[in-house]
């Protein structure tokens, strides 16, 4: 205990780490306040009586969850951050699939990034339209529009405001990244998500209590603290491939050159594709709901859509689970094969006079990281898999829907990822300047790894 406060302590003398923390809170604050004002037309005590009265596992309650409460409250941070990130997902893939984003990304520099920034902001937009129009149909299905206004003028307004909305905590994001802590965007989707972890706590303390499962309930506990390490694990988990700079003579001047003989590794990530495949997945499974939206009967069901609508509908259904945990193996691999890029790294070992020890450089060296690779993925794809689904086994076991989210998938791996760089930049402003680290013991680790970076930045 004390040296966490001696640590804190030399995170306030720092003048720069100070501001950019207390910049990040009051970032976070106005995304928190926003995600609590409500839609102008909407009558809260309708839209909290059905909330109440509706059943809440199904894909509504887990967008609620991403969005920190928004969704259920029709706040004008309703739709959250996810417009964007969808936006950036499409981006991302048409620079592997097409040219000219291809040519944006990888060779046009600044420019090309400012582009690409602008036409996903674009594209933020028009996402917005579309999931903020099959928003206001689930709101007008369950009757939470006041009968005072007009549907013609809350249905243009609200759109200008919820498209408003998105475009702001996007921009938050992007302050924060520039003038706070950690990445900004991942922020925000992580306040979202661990602003109703409080209240999943309670209530789950408070069900385990009145039914005499306190023992219950601390072995819940200790099965989320032992997910949550296990994700920490493979977060952090790297296969080193070690390499060997050939001999060369190094002047004076060239103090960065590996010297003669020099021994480094490239580290290849057991969980390369991050969170992502979770994300394609479930964005997948969003997209029946999103249409049947449109169609909502009058008290908010769906009933009319068939039953394996309503299967998708249930995040913890059996139905979604094999869906999803395929569908999470499949484009773990699809997404590593296209960020690591074997080829790149034989070229790039070529040009830096380097070499992997008893391989051939060229087509060798592409072959034998590409296996690697191949090997690796493998346990990394299969725990996304099981992580993805994992909250299904525990909200079968008896834990609360609210809470039995954070046992698993994009919530849990989110939380890790964020959590883990936004220490490691603490701890580097500690390092900079002369300080101990956050840990007693080596340096803290986030998903940027060390070792040689190649692929990432080329």
């Amino acid at each position: 205990m004390k040296n966490f406060i001696t640590t804190l302590k030399h995170i306030w003398k720092i003048k720069e780490l100070r501001n950019r923390i207390l910049f990040t809170l009051l970032m976070i604050a106005v995304y928190r306040l926003g995600s609590r004002i409500v839609l102008p037309g909407v009558v809260p005590s309708v839209l909290e009586n059905f909330n109440t009265n509706r059943n809440s596992n199904d894909l509504l309650g887990l967008i609620n969850v991403f969005t920190g409460g928004a969704f259920n409250n029709a706040a004008i941070f309703a739709l959250g951050i996810m417009p964007y990130i969808t936006a950036s997902i499409i981006i991302q893939l048409l620079g592997f699939a097409v040219p000219y984003f291809q040519r944006l990304q990888q060779k046009e520099g600044e420019s090309g990034r400012k582009k690409i920034t602008q036409l996903t902001r674009l594209l933020t937009v028009a996402i917005t339209l579309v999931q903020g129009g099959a928003y206001l149909t689930y709101i007008k299905s369950v009757g939470a529009i006041s009968p005072n206004i007009p549907v013609s003028i809350f249905w243009f307004s609200s759109i200008i405001i919820l498209s408003t909305g998105t475009i702001l905590a996007m921009w938050l994001g992007e302050r924060i990244t520039d003038k706070g802590i950690g990445n900004g965007i991942s922020m925000i989707i992580m306040v979202g998500i661990i602003a109703t972890l409080p209240q999943a706590l309670i209530f789950e303390f408070t069900a385990q209590v009145n039914k005499g499962g306190l023992l219950t309930f601390v072995f819940e506990l200790a099965a989320f603290f032992g997910v949550t390490m296990l994700c920490i694990l493979i977060v952090q988990g790297v296969r080193r491939i070690p390499i060997q700079f050939a001999k060369r003579m190094v002047g004076r001047g060239n103090a960065n050159i590996p010297q003669s003989g020099a021994r480094d590794y490239i580290p290849l990530k057991v969980n390369a594709a991050g969170v992502m495949p979770i994300i394609f997945a479930q964005a997948i499974l969003f997209l029946p709901m999103t249409i049947a939206q449109y169609f909502m009967s009058s008290d908010g069901s769906t009933a009319q859509t068939g039953g394996f609508l309503r299967s998708l509908n249930d995040p913890f259904s059996m139905t979604t689970a094999m869906f999803s945990f395929v569908l999470v193996v499949v484009f773990t691999y699809i997404y590593t094969a296209l960020i690591v890029n074997p080829q790149q790294y034989a070229e790039y070992l070529k040009r830096q006079n380097a070499f992997i020890p008893g391989i051939k450089p060229g087509k060798d060296t592409a072959d034998f990281i590409d296996n690697i690779t191949t090997r690796v993925t493998l346990p990394g794809a299969l725990f996304l898999g099981l992580i993805t689904i994992l909250p299904k086994f525990a909200f079968n076991a008896g834990v609360n829907q609210g809470f039995a989210i954070f046992f698993g998938g994009t919530s849990l791996l989110i939380l890790v990822g964020v959590v883990l760089d936004t220490l490691q930049q603490v701890e580097s402003h500690l390092l900079m300047r002369k300080y101990d680290g956050l840990v007693k013991s080596g340096k803290l680790k986030g998903r940027s790894g060390s070792g040689m970076q190649i692929g990432a930045n080329m």
